[in-house]
């Protein structure tokens, strides 16, 4: 068995298939279409179902087969998705009778190509305009036997204003829709001027199947840049009262019916949807319609809340705008997307015009022979009836008139009975015409400003005949309101109690007004209370330099009598892991002060310890430089006092400890400590009943403090 080098194996045979599925297949290119689609369309074109009335699906697929070499599904279920009737597409290109399923039903079928009948809709006019007049490119299909376009010559950015999903080898692409007259007025604006904020023009995509678009300005302008990024579409319902049920009449493009039912049926028998008694997949002729009926008692904005955050029926679209340019996959953003169209847009214009300029040319050349005949009917005639052979009449009046062999053919080949005074005097204001034309054409072909003119013209009237309301509506995340647990909690007053050996009672303030005493386990004392209530959190420090945050609401209520909840085991801690304080979040607000042995602080923002996500752990929550003393909670700065092992007092105010962010910052020298001593305790001086305050007060950190006054003593200060 020969053996092959993998690397070489790839090279002749993996990438080729690789390149042809990107280029060939699965990525669309700067006139929004995939090969696929563009055969499919101009078959149609050139059956006249322009303009013509409908034909049978399967006489199209059969007919397409000539440019496309894929089985007749494969074609037919292309077409499906260009069709008015399945809603795939903001802005469909086929017209169709018959039923061709839903993009927003997973299961609903289309019926049979010999049962349904399409034809072109008219916004394909601005598909195929002067696509005869060389505007672009055309090639041989698969056998050689007929012609068809590599792009279509579209009049406005196609690209834009359909969604469109490929998945190729290595890449994919997924195009977001945008509404048709917000795409006309960027690309307008970006013709005026080339520095335009697109996001002026273009607010966030729009989607077929409605609903409602979060918009984020900041996500929404980094999509409109890059061409990356996601933003969250809702579903739109209503409430019957009467009837006590939802309707859900509109769902975000990515999923589907089928999807949503099948997501609340599951959390039904999971049991975290109570509040649904019964939901039904009423989808038909009028349309999508989820039905929820719901239990007595529910409240339907926020069962609604539950649902967005629980099923699809808020769902995310993720953009890739990756697009084809000159054969090439590039992903851009919608200014970039606009220059390149409009660079291919130009040279469409252009080419058209080269073609008319030579047409006209051509035709003017032959005008300008047949005036030299006019000027003298009579030799004319006398030339043909004194030929003898026919073969001598084309030589015969190239010599009678001096004119070339083109013009004297043009010249034979008018019939006698044109040969009156009304024929001769249209032709020759036909030639000062076709000058005036020409001298038009030539203008407009060196004259970028023209072109662009031409263009703004056209999208202007695009945008007047086709243009309609953006079906998604746009809410910004200011407007929304989401989903939490909290909603669902009970709230009220509590008081909670910390124990020495780490047990924490959590007492509803009614249990306490019911009187008893408290029980602990043996050797156990009661070390902290404070106030909150059921909606609370807190945070949990350890000797590992851990803080634990846990909600209050998940900590059972118990009495007086009780032994609470050994927070060890609630946290999840580790074997050698203690607990060295329990804090109130606090909504995150306020400032903690770690004191250390080594005289360090540090004062750290309790909105360092927020985190967006629910995470139960955050590690490294304070410095391990030097052992912890002392942690405050100070919701505004304070005087605080401070003790040495060796006897000195200081007070400070926090206020002269500037903030860190970082929650591992080894803090500050506040107190000055001699060789052997060591930081003891730390309390707020509110908290003391020290006496002349001021005389261990300084302004300045670090200082060394003093030892304690005593009646009589006339000991001196000792800051330094």
């Amino acid at each position: 068995m020969d053996l092959q080098n993998i690397t070489d194996v790839l090279r002749t045979n993996f990438m080729p298939y690789a390149m042809s599925v990107i280029i060939s297949r699965a990525i669309p290119e700067i006139d929004g279409f995939k090969p696929s689609h563009r055969k499919l369309l101009y078959t149609m074109y050139k059956m006249g179902l322009l303009t013509g009335n409908r034909t049978k699906s399967a006489n199209v697929v059969g007919q397409t087969m000539k440019l496309n070499p894929h089985g007749d599904m494969a074609i037919y279920e292309t077409m499906v998705r260009l069709t008015r009737s399945n809603e795939s597409l903001l802005y469909p290109y086929v017209d169709s009778k018959g039923n061709f399923g839903k993009v927003y039903s997973r299961d609903m079928a289309f019926a049979a190509s010999r049962y349904t009948e399409v034809k072109l809709e008219s916004l394909c006019f601005e598909l195929f305009k002067n696509i005869d007049k060389d505007t672009v490119d055309f090639v041989d299909n698969y056998d050689g036997t007929l012609k068809e376009p590599t792009l279509f010559p579209v009049t406005f950015p196609t690209i834009l204003t359909n969604p469109n999903l490929g998945i190729a080898v290595g890449m994919a692409s997924n195009i977001a829709s945008f509404n048709l007259g917000e795409v006309c007025d960027a690309e307008i604006a970006y013709l005026e001027n080339e520095n335009a904020d697109m996001a002026d023009y273009i607010k966030a995509p729009d989607f077929p199947t409605g609903g409602y678009l979060i918009y984020d300005e900041e996500q929404m302008r980094a999509i409109l840049d890059t061409g990356r990024g996601s933003f969250k579409i809702r579903a739109k319902y209503q409430y019957d009262a009467k009837e006590n049920l939802i309707e859900i009449l509109e769902i975000p493009y990515s999923t589907t019916s089928e999807a949503i039912v099948d997501k609340v049926v599951e959390n039904i028998k999971a049991g975290k949807l109570k509040e649904v008694a019964d939901i039904r997949d009423e989808t038909g002729l009028n349309g999508l319609k989820i039905t929820l009926d719901l239990k007595r008692g529910t409240d339907p904005e926020m069962l609604m809340l539950k649902l967005f955050k629980m099923t699809p029926l808020e769902d995310s679209f993720s953009c890739n705008f990756n697009i084809l340019i000159n054969g090439s996959p590039e992903v851009l953003g919608v200014k970039g997307i606009l220059a390149n169209w409009t660079t291919f847009r130009i040279q469409c214009i252009k080419r058209q015009t080269r073609f008319d300029i030579s047409a006209k040319s051509e035709k003017l050349h032959l005008l300008n022979g047949l005036k030299k005949i006019l000027l003298d009917i009579d030799k004319a005639v006398k030339i043909v009836r004194e030929t003898e052979d026919d073969t001598e009449v084309i030589p015969n009046l190239m010599k009678g008139f001096s004119i070339d062999e083109k013009q004297a053919e043009f010249v034979a080949e008018i019939k006698l009975r044109n040969l009156n005074k009304k024929y001769i005097l249209n032709k020759v204001d036909e030639i000062e015409n076709l000058r005036k034309e020409l001298e038009d054409l030539n203008r407009l072909l060196a004259d970028p400003a023209l072109i662009k003119e031409q263009i703004i013209k056209e999208l202007t009237a695009i945008k007047k005949k086709y243009s309609k309301p953006r079906k998604s509506e746009i809410l910004t995340t200011e407007e929304i309101e989401h989903f939490s647990e909290d909603m669902q909690i009970e709230d009220y007053n509590l008081k909670l109690f910390l124990t020495k050996q780490g047990y924490l009672k959590k007492i509803p303030l009614t249990s306490l007004r019911a009187g008893g005493e408290h029980k602990f386990k043996e050797g156990d004392k009661l070390v902290k209370e404070f106030d909150e209530t059921n909606l609370g959190e807190l945070l949990v420090f350890t000797n590992r330099q851990n803080v634990y945050k846990i909600k209050i609401y998940e900590i059972a209520d118990t009495k007086l009598s009780g032994m609470g909840e050994f927070l060890k085991s609630v946290l999840g801690c580790e074997p050698e892991e203690e607990i060295i304080d329990v804090f109130s979040a606090n909504a995150y607000k306020g400032h903690f002060l770690f004191a250390f042995e080594n005289g360090k602080m540090a004062k750290i923002p309790l909105a360092s310890y927020e985190t967006k996500t629910n995470r139960k752990k955050l590690v490294n929550s304070y410095s391990d430089a030097s052992k912890l003393i002392k942690i405050l909670y100070l919701p505004e700065d304070t005087d605080i006092v401070s003790y040495s092992s060796n006897g000195k007092i200081l007070v400070f105010h926090s206020s002269s400890i500037n903030p860190k962010t970082t929650r591992s910052s080894n803090g500050v020298n506040v107190m000055t400590l001699r060789r052997g001593a060591a930081l003891k305790k730390v309390v707020e001086l509110a908290r003391t009943r020290l006496k002349e305050p001021d005389y261990y007060r300084t302004k300045n950190i670090p200082a060394v403090g003093c030892f304690q006054k005593e009646d009589g003593d006339k000991q001196v200060k000792m800051f330094e």
